[in-house]
């Protein structure tokens, strides 16, 4: 086997799962050799494209599906605080390579977006809840609160323009949301990362991998070098829906029982200068009854090569590409005797769902303008257009009831910790930076002694919560509020 083709490490997927993971790695152990590979001939072209995700900082300020309404009417805010953690981390590890120039210019990838919840009627009173729920919580402490029509007019015009006086409404807001290009962050990370040495090849595919003594031997396919083979003690599958299938060719047992469940989606993009002019806010509402959390409606701001937009939904609907560039024969090839079951209980426990799915393919062009019309009701159809969204494929795992549909992100690693995979979506790509650190700790233990020093020097916050520690909180905040150029 030549020389060149054993690498310390093998990172599959040319997205922000994979330029994150490459980018620690790097500052980590600079020695060692790493080789990305993206089938794909553009990084960061999959859910990692800016007009294939939201773009939201998921920080939990917005995101009303983060904070469940108990039954005794109080919020649960257990996970928002959770993910606003972890994004506080991707926010230091960020500024990090701002600091020390491996990031050139945060302004292409990061930017301030105020963050609002929006209600109408009765949920009034539930937003009131979660207001005072998280406003009494450190990471939370700017939100701010209004049901006065007025001011939702100031802080969002749009929202108010064409509305009927006599609606009931209210609004929370915090100046520290973002609006986040992980696209762009994606090839800034892998850029600074191949400037150290990773090796990073757009064209190639991995069509298997198998045990080779303690590691792994890949093979991969491209049209350059035709097949060949590429062994390494380390593989990370982070190829978003496509790291389900790999995961089962492993045949690691950590990875059985696990089948995904693809949702595909739309967006309604305007570009017209004098709408995007009038509206500076990313807006999040509730999901209809039945509706996946990942379609939460929201009215955003984005930003993209230096062009404001607006983007509008997402509306929600099925294929069976685990990618939005892959097969038809995705989900039916990833169906195995160890989850059938668990599927087969998904589909019987999740017909809203389903039934919410089909409506949603069914959609007209103008009940998805009537849908916008809730946010913004006097949106002109010809205003917008409709975008396909990334494809995400939610986690199934076997549960209690046989199966269980998780909404979220599963880091999945064998127990040796020679290979890891990350499967599911929304709030992957703004907690990556958490999660991969935590797929360094389960994957290589040994090394954290070692470690501790410098991932303390990237990551202040490292093994410590910021939420307990106000004066590291407030140091945080400000360090990566000017390192990334942020106003909050």
């Amino acid at each position: 086997m030549p020389t060149e083709n054993r690498y310390d490490a093998v990172l599959i997927g040319g997205g922000v799962m994979s330029a994150t993971l490459a980018a620690i790695v790097g500052e980590l152990e600079p020695d060692w050799s790493v080789l990305v590979l993206e089938r794909l001939d553009t990084l960061g072209a999959e859910s990692s494209d800016p007009w294939n995700n939201a773009g939201t900082g998921h920080s939990a300020l917005c995101e009303l599906n983060y904070t469940p309404q108990k039954a005794d009417g109080s919020v649960d805010i257990a996970k928002a605080v959770a993910i606003n953690e972890s994004f506080q981390v991707s926010r230091q590890f960020w500024a990090h390579l701002v600091e020390t120039g491996a990031l050139a210019d945060p302004g292409a990838f990061i930017r301030s977006v105020p963050h609002m919840s929006f209600v109408r009627g009765a949920d009034v009173d539930f937003l009131r809840a979660r207001y005072e729920a998280l406003s009494a919580h450190p990471l939370f402490a700017d939100m701010q609160w209004t049901d006065d029509r007025a001011v939702v007019g100031e802080w969002a015009p749009l929202l108010l323009e064409g509305r009927a006086p006599g609606e009931r409404i209210a609004a929370t807001r915090s100046e520290a949301g973002t609006d986040v290009n992980f696209g762009a962050l994606t090839r800034e990370l892998l850029a600074g990362a191949a400037a150290r040495g990773v090796e990073v090849r757009t064209g190639h595919t991995v069509t298997d991998l198998a045990r080779r003594g303690s590691g792994w031997a890949l093979t991969v396919r491209s049209d350059a070098a035709g097949t060949e083979e590429v062994v390494t003690p380390f593989v990370f599958v982070g190829g978003g829906g496509g790291a389900l299938h790999l995961l089962q060719r492993s045949g690691v047992p950590e990875g059985r029982g696990f089948g995904g469940f693809p949702v595909s989606g739309q967006w309604l993009r305007c570009t017209n200068p004098d709408v995007v002019a009038r509206h500076a806010a990313k807006v999040y509402g509730q999901a209809e009854v039945g509706a996946p959390p990942m379609s939460v409606p929201h009215l955003d701001t984005r930003v993209v090569d230096g062009q404001r937009a607006l983007m509008f939904g997402p509306y929600a609907g099925f294929s069976p590409k685990f990618l939005k560039t892959g097969k038809l024969t995705d989900l039916p090839r990833s169906v195995r005797a160890d989850n059938l079951l668990p599927m087969l209980a998904v589909a019987r426990d999740n017909v809203p769902l389903t039934t919410y799915l089909v409506k949603q393919v069914l959609q007209s062009p103008a009940q998805r303008l009537e849908a916008l019309r809730v946010f913004y009701p006097d949106a002109r159809e010809e205003d917008w257009e409709l975008l396909t969204a990334g494809q995400r494929v939610q986690v199934i795992k076997k549960g209690p009831r046989g199966g269980v549909l998780q909404f979220g992100t599963e880091l999945v690693h064998a127990a040796d910790g020679s290979i890891a995979a990350l499967l599911g979506a929304s709030p992957g790509a703004s907690t990556a930076v958490d999660v991969m650190l935590k797929l360094l700790r389960q994957c290589f233990p040994a090394h954290q002694e070692a470690w501790r020093p410098r991932l303390v020097d990237m990551v202040p916050s490292y093994g410590r919560a910021l939420s307990e520690d106000a004066d590291l909180l407030a140091k945080a905040s400000a360090r990566t509020r000017d390192a990334l150029h942020l106003t909050a």
